[in-house]
């Protein structure tokens, strides 16, 4: 056991790990709070957020992907390309936020044609109305976040994402309660601290990044302008790998969208579950965006071996994590549920819990796919190898999970566990997908950086 590796695999990826952890707690006390104040609030903010996020997937997952240019820059010791790669990513930010604002305009038809409960459309809309216009913030944050992260250096990430989560969570309960002397808003109170929350970060970051000296060291300033050839390479890299991220968040909006047709209770219970389900997911793209930058420096400076051993100390360290969390869920699952449902209101709460139960056996079960999906997809993209795993995607989402479960609710009259028996089956598919491509070792000889960097006339040294 190389426990040099251990640390530096742990150094890079357990405040990342802290940093999805701090999203998931602040997502997880929205619904806990949403689900206190009514159900219906409760039932249309994970469809209409999740709906946000799909649409919000794609610009992140390309702007995500400085940090792989960054990474490799880094170990290349060409602090010019890394200035340089950073403002190519504010540009595409910019780009996705005119796209999210224009899109907040079709929000009322979107949800009629999703065709959820009356009583909770309108919901819905508030909910993912305010969301996108707030998008801006939750982009540019993204991506000032790479600068950091592609460098290794994220113990800052982690500290604004817990000031952001700290920052939230106070101002979420006041405004959708009314305490504190703060107007009760409900479900719009929980989208106005979200996007609060965002534009928090996104200022911190660039108080940060924008320093006298970053500017001289990285010539952050000199490199503002726009590089044709660089901003085409990140869209090469970039946009399969933002698809990917698109198609990742598709299938879990269709498959909630999909629940939302069984009804108010399938519904609302899929979200408790998802909520908890966010405990492994989000954690687990902060190992994968550690193995990532990991994987990045490695093949940016030439040596292959050390990503490889980046990618197998960030699994063995990830299943310690998952082995508790499948004990958690299978040995103490109703308590966890109550969690989301209201007290004392007189309502048989029974069926509720027992169908919650149930799913959490579901997330055992896949979890420890899912979870390998994530990191190897994080191996795979720091070596800039962005496409294979886009087009397993879309081929086995469509065949393993689209089109059955489409089929099975609309024409069979299929129910909730019919439709989680798709999406588990689509997680094994992908995990066996995904191992294969790592195990042939294409992705050893991908780069996605250029030297010398175009239009920037020499390197700067370490």
């Amino acid at each position: 056991m190389n426990l040099t590796q251990y640390k530096k695999v742990l150094t890079i990826s357990l405040p990342l790990v802290l940093s999805m952890g701090a999203t998931t707690v602040m997502e997880f006390t929205d619904r806990v709070f949403l689900g206190n104040y009514d159900l219906n609030a409760l039932a249309a903010a994970t469809p209409a957020g999740i709906t946000s996020f799909l649409f919000t997937a794609f610009f992140l997952g390309v702007a995500g992907y400085v940090n792989v240019f960054i990474a490799q820059y880094t170990g290349a010791k060409d602090l010019a390309g890394v200035g340089a790669s950073l403002w190519q990513g504010i540009y595409f930010a910019l780009g996705g936020t005119l796209f999210m604002a224009l899109l907040s305009f079709f929000s009322v038809s979107l949800f009629s044609l999703i065709g959820h409960a009356p009583a909770i459309q309108p919901l819905e809309v508030i909910y993912f109305r305010i969301l996108c216009l707030g998008t801006g913030a939750s982009l540019l944050s993204a991506t000032l976040s790479t600068f950091f992260t592609g460098r290794g250096l994220t113990r800052t990430v982690m500290g604004i994402n817990i000031a952001g989560t700290l920052f939230n969570i106070p101002l979420d309960y006041a405004l959708i309660n009314g305490a504190w002397g703060f107007p009760q808003m409900g479900i719009q109170g929980a989208a106005l601290a979200t996007v609060a929350s965002w534009t928090f970060m996104a200022t911190a970051f660039m108080l940060l990044v924008f320093t006298r000296d970053n500017n001289h060291k990285f010539h952050l300033w000199e490199k503002r302008q726009f590089i044709p050839s660089l901003f085409m390479r990140l869209m090469k890299f970039g946009i399969p790998g933002g698809a990917q991220f698109f198609l990742d968040i598709l299938v879990f909006t269709f498959f909630i969208l999909m629940v939302g047709r069984l009804g108010r209770d399938e519904l609302a219970v899929t979200n408790m579950v998802m909520s908890i389900n966010g405990l492994s997911y989000m954690p687990m793209f902060g190992f994968s965006m550690g193995v990532s930058t990991l994987v990045g420096q490695a093949m940016g400076a030439g040596n292959p071996k050390e990503a490889e051993a980046a990618a197998r100390t960030t699994t063995h360290i990830a299943l310690m994590y998952l082995a508790f969390l499948i004990l958690l869920f299978l040995l103490i699952p109703e308590p966890l549920i109550r969690l989301f449902l209201p007290q004392n209101n007189g309502m048989n709460m029974a069926p509720l819990i027992e169908m919650g139960i149930v799913l959490l056996r579901f997330v055992a079960l896949y979890l420890f796919f899912d979870s390998l999906v994530i990191i190897y997809t994080g191996v795979l993209k720091g070596a800039g190898d962005s496409q294979y795993v886009m087009w397993c995607m879309v081929v086995t989402g469509t065949l393993s999970l689209f089109l059955p479960v489409w089929a099975g609710v609309t024409f069979w009259h299929m129910g909730l566990y019919f439709i989680w028996s798709c999406i588990t089956l689509y997680l094994v598919i992908l995990f066996f997908l995904v191992m294969v491509r790592y195990r042939r070792g294409k992705w050893k000889a991908m780069s996605v950086i250029e030297n010398p960097l175009p239009s920037v006339p020499a390197q700067v040294s370490l």
